[in-house]
């Protein structure tokens, strides 16, 4: 595993739009990536977390909504070779297979209510935690769970961005 802080040198060293393609695995929002790409240099990972949940909390909902897209629904595997997809299906390895009809339906109801993507950090929960959450959250008004749907994609940002400094792919 590389020393994070040369990953965070080369991270620092990348031309802009080679920055922002690292970060847009991260979080999937190019308004995201720019921002946090242009207040390089970072001195060390702490300030570069900082950074991007400064960022992600700041966003427009419309770049929310353009990181959301990214994201599979909990309980469908995400296709594809790439890193996003693959962090993706180590994040929802806790959906147990007789959870995958109650998630699908519960996207569906959540979906149709709010207009976008379930979004929960699903790292360290197994499908019932994760089925337990949707349910709750549909009782959320539009912005009570706009406020929600920030801190998880803080959360799944953050980690994300750990692991891109960790060289893990």
């Amino acid at each position: 595993m590389p020393d994070t802080l040369t990953a965070l040198d080369a991270f620092n060293a990348r031309s802009p739009a080679a920055a922002e393609d690292e970060l847009l695995a991260c979080c999937a929002s190019r308004a995201f990536a720019a921002d946090v790409a242009s207040r390089r240099p970072y001195g060390d990972l702490a300030a570069l977390l900082a950074a991007a949940e400064e960022s992600v909390r700041g966003l427009a909902w419309p770049d929310v909504v353009e990181a959301l897209a990214a994201h599979p629904r909990i309980g469908e595997r995400a296709g594809g070779g790439g890193r996003e997809a693959a962090w993706s299906r180590q994040e929802q390895a806790g959906v147990e297979e007789e959870r995958r009809e109650a998630l699908a339906q519960g996207n569906r109801e959540y979906e149709a209510r709010f207009g976008h993507v379930y979004l929960v950090c699903a790292t360290g929960l197994s499908g019932a935690q994760m089925l337990a959450r949707l349910r709750e959250r549909l009782g959320h008004d539009e912005e009570s769970e706009r406020s929600v749907v920030r801190e998880e994609l803080a959360k799944i940002t953050r980690l994300r961005l750990v692991k891109l400094m960790e060289g893990e792919r």
